[in-house]
């Protein structure tokens, strides 16, 4: 099981960062759309190490299709075909307050997005004609001075993040990929995401299965005061996570929706030190993998292994390096088994 990790440093220090990470173990890298630009990172990172790199997300709305085709083609170019353009949608109040663009119909929109997106890369490695007329896109001048050089790899392939339904049905139709949020469990991804995937391939009779890329939150430690710091730091991310309407579909599947409206509640309060009281242990080992390393990785082979074409870790807090390499060796021990 191929096993990815996020990388969040100050672009000065991502060189050294991919270095660490590749003598750890890990195969890949990727980027979230947070606090900082989601591509320059991966320019670094393909520059100083051969791990897989992907954005996971970038936000496909505020961006233009072509312009999400440029950076993502430049990079593959760059990478030497070890990138993948992962997007998603976010939600509604952050597109349109905090980046002030326009949530409409987000499935339809993400639709095309993809399709106009494929559609530039064939113009580009095909030569064909640039001719796509969607409700939200519509593309149709491509001069020869615009197209950029060929390469020798394939254009990358685009994976989506999904976590409903009708998304996840989406990339079962579209995608090359789907990247599933790390807040899930094993439990939603057998009830609601497989077979949400499933649907979508067989409405477009595709062969094919998009590459399924899980993402888990872990929380492990070595130490009183290392368990101590991934316990909290992993059950404020839970919680944050938790009070996001969008993401109530993971807590109904475990019963535990009523949960949801409360954390909510806290954090439109402001009370941000109150809202991880509410994941409990139940909640904290079921959404999370949790242990020393030798038990994390075991988890994630045992929730994931059958399952994952690739492993995104999410650590939502400060971990030594060393600490993520024993979950690193602890995976490759039980896949090598």
């Amino acid at each position: 099981m191929l096993l990815d990790i996020g990388i969040t440093t100050d672009l000065s220090l991502v060189p050294d960062r991919v270095s660490e990470l590749a003598e750890a173990g890990f195969d890949g890298v990727f980027t979230a759309e947070a606090s900082r630009d989601v591509f320059a990172p991966l320019v670094l990172a393909a520059e100083h190490s051969d791990l897989f790199c992907y954005t996971n997300i970038a936000l496909a709305f505020p961006r233009s299709p072509m312009l999400l085709a440029c950076t993502g083609w430049d990079l593959q170019r760059y990478s030497k075909g070890k990138m993948a353009l992962g997007l998603g949608s976010q939600i509604k109040p952050h597109i349109e307050k905090r980046y002030s663009s326009v949530w409409e119909r987000p499935v339809a929109q993400m639709r095309e997005v993809i399709e106009s997106i494929k559609t530039i890369f064939n113009c580009w490695s095909e030569g064909s004609d640039l001719n796509y007329q969607g409700e939200f896109y519509k593309f149709s001048l491509m001069t020869p001075i615009f197209v950029p050089d060929p390469m020798q790899w394939k254009p990358p392939p685009i994976w989506l993040a999904a976590l409903g339904p009708l998304m996840t049905k989406l990339a079962g139709e579209l995608s090359d990929g789907v990247l599933i949020h790390p807040f899930s469990s094993r439990k939603f991804l057998d009830e609601v995401t497989i077979p949400a995937l499933s649907e979508g391939a067989i409405k477009t009779g595709r062969k094919d299965k998009p590459k399924l890329i899980p993402n888990a939150i872990i929380c492990t430690y070595r130490s009183d005061e290392e368990h101590e710091k991934a316990i909290t730091g992993a059950k404020f991310n839970l919680a944050f996570y938790g009070s996001t309407p969008a993401y109530k579909v993971t807590l109904d599947v475990h019963g535990w929706g009523e949960m949801q409206p409360v954390l909510n509640r806290l954090t439109k309060e402001g009370k941000w030190k109150e809202i991880s009281s509410i994941i409990d242990d139940e909640v904290l080992h079921t959404l999370a993998v949790v242990g020393e390393p030798s038990e994390v990785g075991s988890q994630l082979v045992e929730r994931f292994g059958d399952v994952a074409d690739r492993m995104g870790i999410s650590v939502p807090y400060d971990a030594p390096t060393d600490l993520l390499a024993e979950v690193v060796e602890s995976v490759r021990d039980k896949t090598s088994k």
